[in-house]
């Protein structure tokens, strides 16, 4: 293979393609650079495994530790399992890819993307989509392509392409676009609240800004692309598909009529087993058996024909809806006793419960990635069991739909719970869908607000989603609202939006045509909104704002803050203090680097008393308040008295009565508890404290210039002697040490 090199200027930077040098033997192998960010994508396509009646692609996207200069951690110092991450990455590939291979193609294809280098400022998973493409491009591999992945993102109200990370966190508008020359062809992404019309300036502007990268693509393959490997679908003889139309089109029009799901799907059943009966004895059963796979498959393309020709001649979907109807809508909030919230959504036939767990910091997901570390407070997952569409199947792990529904859901959220300044909780929201027809990832969304709100979260606002699809013959079209799980599979577009009554918050599309105008574009959107309007007023009859108290089984978290300083004070030495707090209280304390202290328990009590002790440790000494300190250390000149937990103050010698102390000794002793009032607290931060002022005069005349001495040290003027015949003294240097003027000893 001929070694080529090529670039294209994106972002200022230089986005290169290289062929030619690494892993030659793969069918087509690209490397793609962008900064100090290196993907190697590879693609190869083996035999037809006979028997197969779907594509078997595979698209893989690993992220190598060694990119960034890590080793893996725990005890296995090698990459394990792919986290979710790079799951919704090889989404992102096989979205846009798997509709450009040919129509009965199903020969084993793999395309697998590695970071060998990542810089921490560009992302890969954009560069794995273009290498993707310009490796099955450039291969053997039968393919209808090119098309190029495109980051867009809107910072300060400008778009950018292949923005950095930093740049996607400021961004308001964050996208992933496939494009190919002549459509836009898959889009993922969220933003802020944005309006329909900036999303689809984005869409377009990325879609302007991929041009130059197909056009490199378009000339690797013209440099060193392979022939393409001859491939002619399986086809039914005409004779035999000519059979089947008059067949089955009435009775699967009947069939797809039928509002039920269960009942519509064994109508087919019903249409599909008179279809095998009615053959077998036309054509015979041994001229059955030979093109049987052919004959279910061209049974399944007559349902495509029929329901299209029925909805785009009448105007009317197969459920008797119009295009714009959403289906009738239940909700239900507080369903489950003992969560911290709960809803059910219910949306025709598609049923989700949304539950809400509120946690502490120390619940937070922490995600290890290439770029670092980081912590996760808000969680959405979604489960997607077998017995939700009436089938049967092994328990495993989440599978790649089911990670991606769930990371569109909390996308569409996330930016609508409250930061954690004033919702200091961990949040994990989970969504369990008990029936699927249609959008059960946008019931997880409307479902999930309805749960939040339920458990107490202050949401910015309310989220809602609904579901769009298409349907058009090229010169027709029709769009629809809230699409049953039929017109997904037979439509030409899956198009889900998520928002507020004031805008975007996430949005995901595949499109199965070549291409989509930007009118249709603007009217799916707009008709999108409307329906999510509809939707958040459903959800407003049942619930509108944030319920005012967690749940009695909710931790109550109180947060107060202290200087950074005193962390050590509350951690105490080899976490001792902090150990102890909890072990005689029973709360959760969290500690922030700011000096932000969480304290959580249910038990409001148990709280209070944290909190105590936590101020008492934590507490500064205020002029003109009374302690009750402890004795720690005796001197000639008076005794340091701890005050505080950790702080202490002199109390000098002439402080400590009304009349005159030979020795400190005569009067206390280490260890000895008293009550003392701070005199004086010095900018270096040492307290003198007087226990004088706190007890009862004497009586008589000693009373009296015990008094004269106090009102003339309150104004400041002289001090007259006492009768012991000595004149006051006034303290030593503050905070310690003998005084500095001579004693009278007239």
């Amino acid at each position: 293979m001929s070694f080529v090199r090529e670039s294209v200027i994106v972002n200022g930077k230089p986005l290169t393609f290289e062929t030619g040098r690494l892993a030659k033997q793969a069918h087509g192998s690209v490397l793609v650079t962008y900064g100090e960010s290196v993907v190697l994508v590879t693609a190869v396509s083996g035999d037809e495994r006979p028997g197969l009646d779907f594509f078997p692609l595979t698209c893989e996207y690993v992220e190598k530790t060694f990119a960034a200069g890590k080793i893996p951690g725990g005890f296995f110092k090698r990459e394990a399992r792919q986290r979710d991450e790079e799951i919704l990455t090889c989404r992102l590939m096989d979205r846009p890819l798997r509709p450009l291979f040919p129509e009965g193609f199903k020969n084993d294809t793999q395309i697998m993307a590695t970071v060998l280098s990542a810089d921490k400022v560009h992302a890969t998973d954009v560069l794995a989509v273009c290498g993707a493409s310009a490796a099955v491009h450039i291969s053997d591999i039968p393919w209808n392509g090119p098309l190029a992945g495109v980051r867009v993102a809107r910072v300060n109200g400008e778009f950018i392409i292949f923005p950095t990370y930093d740049q996607q966190a400021e961004a308001d508008i964050d996208m992933v676009v496939a494009c190919s020359k002549d459509a836009i062809v898959m889009v993922e992404g969220g933003a802020s609240e944005a309006s329909e019309k900036d999303i689809l300036d984005a869409l377009f502007f990325a879609h302007e800004a991929a041009q130059p990268i197909l056009d490199l693509i378009d000339r690797m393959r013209a440099a060193v692309g392979k022939t393409k490997r001859p491939f002619e679908p399986k086809k039914l003889p005409a004779n035999v598909a000519a059979l089947i139309a008059p067949i089955v089109d009435q009775p699967i029009l009947e069939a797809s009529l039928i509002k039920d799901k269960k009942k519509r799907y064994d109508g087919y059943k019903t249409a599909k087993n008179a279809m095998v009966e009615a053959l077998t004895a036309k054509l015979g059963a041994e001229a059955f058996a030979e093109h049987e796979k052919l004959i279910k498959a061209e049974f399944e393309e007559r349902k495509y024909a029929v329901v299209r020709e029925y909805v785009m001649r009448e105007n009317k979907r197969i459920d008797g809806r119009d295009m714009k109807t959403i289906r009738p809508i239940t909700t239900e909030v507080g369903l489950l006793p003992r969560v911290h919230g709960s809803s059910m959504f219910q949306r025709g036939e598609t049923q989700a419960v949304v539950t809400t767990t509120l946690g502490t910091s120390s619940d937070e997901q922490k995600v290890d990635a290439l770029t670092g570390e980081r912590w996760k407070r808000f969680m959405l997952h979604y489960n997607f069991p077998a017995f939700s569409t009436g089938e049967i199947k092994p328990l495993r792990g989440p599978g790649r739909r089911e990670i991606g529904h769930g990371a569109l859901a909390e996308r569409a959220l996330c930016r609508m719970v409250p930061d954690q300044a004033k919702f200091p909780y961990t949040i994990r929201v989970v969504s369990e869908t008990l029936e699927s027809n249609g959008s059960s990832s946008m019931a997880a969304v409307c479902g999930g607000t309805l749960s939040l709100l339920d458990a107490g979260v202050p949401m910015k606002a309310p989220v809602a989603g609904i579901a769009m699809g298409l349907i058009t013959d090229g010169q027709r079209h029709a769009i629809l609202s809230d699409i049953l799980g039929d017109e997904d599979h037979l439509g030409d577009m899956d198009f889900k939006v998520c928002g507020t009554a004031k805008g975007v918050t996430a949005i995901q599309m595949d499109i199965k045509i070549s291409g989509l105008s930007r009118s249709i574009m603007t009217q799916a959107l707009e008709q999108a909104k409307e329906g999510r309007l509809h939707i958040l007023s459903k959800m407003a009859e049942t619930l509108t704002e944030a319920r005012s108290e967690l749940s009695k089984y909710a931790p109550r978290i109180t947060t107060l803050k202290v200087k950074p300083d005193q962390i050590r004070l509350i951690i105490g030495p080899g976490g001792k203090t902090i150990k102890g707090i909890v072990d005689q209280t029973g709360v959760s304390i969290d500690v922030e680097d700011d000096g932000t202290v969480n304290v959580a328990s249910s038990d409001s009590l148990a709280a209070k008393r944290a909190i105590d002790i936590i101020k008492g440790i934590t507490a500064e000494p205020e002029v003109g308040a009374v302690y009750k300190g402890t004795v720690q250390r005796i001197t000639d000149f008076g005794a340091f008295v701890e005050i505080l937990p950790g702080t202490d103050g002199l109390l000098h010698i002439s402080e400590m009565a009304h009349t005159r102390v030979e020795r400190v000794a005569d009067l206390m002793k280490e260890g000895d508890e008293l009550e003392v009032k701070v005199l004086e607290v010095g900018r270096d931060g040492k307290i003198r404290l007087t226990r004088r002022e706190l007890l009862p005069l004497p009586e008589g005349e000693a009373g009296e210039v015990a008094r004269a001495r106090m009102m003339a040290a309150r104004e400041g003027g002289s001090v007259p002697p006492g009768r012991d015949g000595r004149a006051p003294d006034r303290g030593g240097p503050r905070g310690g040490g003998r005084s500095g003027g001579p004693r009278d000893r007239r």
